[in-house]
């Protein structure tokens, strides 16, 4: 069970024997990918204690402050965990969310029960209104239809596919399709199930002859890119791919920790980058297959 900081920094103390059981900086690293929760952690609201002296796994309810001023109490895991799909600053803050998504009453008109099950009289208790939830019965998942019937795993140019997110992005590309003589033009594969509302994913750069996904991953901007249940969403979005028989290589910057087993952890995009990457195409299909495609 979670504890107050106070109680749990005591509690250390005397486990590890010693005034400063985490000293300052022990968890800088796996903090860096966090600069959303690296604004809102406040030492004067935890009793002095930084955010690089608390372990990420730490079962302690620490105070943070949102940029609009909002106090919440929250464990690390769930702040790590929080932000999902959001790109607001104020994506960790429960207030703020709130306040952009205020909740919209159910009108009696679309309470849909099973046969014999009494619609429950007072709808806004939040009691009531889990109960209903649970006798409701569950939709059935739309999956867009622009995609084109193809086989599992076979490439394609989707009009549904998100355009570039960055720059670099678009420099990866140019560089790699400058080095390799491979099919440009694709941006989706055909998967067997739906992902997000689509049988089809969109990778950053696709390698058709290769058969391998390149993904360029960083933090962002604000710092909610690519972790959280942004993160859970990257690996499932990699076993859709592996399972259409495609490798997946990502290059992941701004401390991000590898996902696969062939992903590059790089600090910036150039050409020892680039030779990096190739070796690793090479590792992943071997090189009597990827030299043939080199162009210089």
């Amino acid at each position: 069970m979670a504890e107050r900081v106070e109680l749990w920094w005591a509690r250390r103390q005397f486990s590890k024997g010693a005034a400063v059981p985490y000293p300052v900086g022990s968890y800088r690293d796996a903090w860096a990918p966090f600069s959303a929760l690296i604004r809102q952690y406040h030492p004067e609201l935890n009793a002095g204690i930084v955010l690089s002296q608390v372990p990420p796994a730490a079962d302690v309810l620490l105070l943070w402050q949102c940029e609009a001023g909002h106090k919440f109490a929250a464990t690390p895991d769930e702040q790590r965990n929080r932000p999902g799909r959001e790109r607001r600053r104020s994506a960790w803050c429960p207030d703020c969310a709130d306040l952009a998504r205020p909740a919209r009453a159910l009108p009696m008109r679309e309470v849909v029960t099973a046969p014999g099950a009494p619609v429950p009289a007072a709808i806004a208790n939040p009691v009531d209104r889990a109960v209903l939830r649970q006798r409701m019965p569950k939709r059935k998942q739309r999956v867009c239809a622009k995609t084109p019937d193809l086989p599992v795993g076979e490439p394609f140019h989707s009009e549904c596919a998100p355009k570039p997110a960055s720059a670099i992005e678009a420099q990866l590309r140019a560089d790699l399709f400058a080095r390799l003589s491979v099919t440009p033009g694709f941006n989706a594969v055909r998967v067997a199930r739906p992902f997000f509302d689509h049988v089809e994913v969109w990778p950053d750069i696709l390698l058709p002859e290769l058969r391998v996904a390149i993904e360029y991953d960083s933090t962002g901007r604000h710092g909610l890119e690519h972790v959280g249940k942004r993160e859970d969403a990257d690996r499932r979005k990699d076993r859709a791919l592996r399972a259409a028989k495609w490798e997946v290589v990502r290059i992941r910057t701004g401390k991000l920790e590898p996902l696969g087993r062939h992903d590059l952890q790089l600090a910036t995009w150039n050409r020892k980058g680039l030779d990096r990457l190739v070796d690793t195409l090479r590792d992943i299909r071997g090189p009597l297959l990827v030299d043939p495609y080199l162009a210089w």
